[in-house]
């Protein structure tokens, strides 16, 4: 399992102008290569007088999955530069559709390939960037006197804070890394005296503020 990996937050739509040809890109997350053409379908269907939809994508932590499509321009102009500009990037989980009105003037083999590729990289600069790590849930269960104290040292810490089922006692779900799961099972522990049950579970990529932990 890859210890992590960039992708984005949400969708950004971008567009610039090459010779009079307009290329339209939307840069947006998905998981699987159903999402990513669900959102090649859409974008097709939105701009039905375009000539070309060019896409590509790259799924998975470790980036393995990586498809790419010229739709129409001449072999090896569109997809695989707007690949190659997603993995330059160092991004996963992303699908990047340029649509393209043509202007009247043909820009050659070369000119295709970086404006394709630059059309990529534009929306690259305008997404915002999100980290996803591997995080393994841990539930604390204790007293309702006990949690909140365990939950905002968990918060100063940095720990990732889930939901929460509320009975005759509060069982909070944590998400920490493999590293911090000794350190949670400490603080549960000192804070309630011992009388907290901590119980780890499943292990997962998720979205992390502090990368490095």
């Amino acid at each position: 399992m890859a210890t992590g990996y960039d992708t984005i937050a949400a969708t950004v739509d971008t567009e610039i102008e090459v010779t009079r040809s307009r290329f339209l890109t939307r840069l947006a997350r998905v998981e699987t290569e159903d999402e990513a053409r669900e959102v090649i379908a859409a974008v097709r269907a939105e701009h039905p007088r375009a000539r070309h939809h060019c896409s590509a994508f790259v799924l998975g932590p470790d980036g393995r999955v990586q498809r790419s499509n010229d739709d129409g321009e001449p072999s090896g102009t569109a997809g695989a530069p707007m690949l190659d500009a997603l993995i330059s990037a160092g991004l996963s989980d992303v699908v990047a559709v340029v649509t393209r009105y043509f202007g009247g003037v043909l820009l050659g083999a070369g000119g295709l390939t970086r404006a394709y590729r630059g059309a990529v990289a534009e929306a690259v600069l305008s997404a915002q960037r999100v980290h996803r790590a591997v995080r393994r849930e841990v539930v604390v269960t204790s007293g309702y006197d006990i949690a909140g104290g365990i939950e905002a040292e968990a918060r100063r810490r940095g720990y990732g804070v889930g939901t929460a089922e509320y009975g005759a006692d509060v069982a909070q779900i944590y998400l920490v890394a493999e590293a911090q799961v000794e350190a949670l099972t400490a603080l549960a522990a000192e804070l309630s005296a011992g009388s907290a049950s901590v119980v780890p579970g499943l292990a997962g990529y998720v979205d992390v503020v502090h990368p490095d932990e």
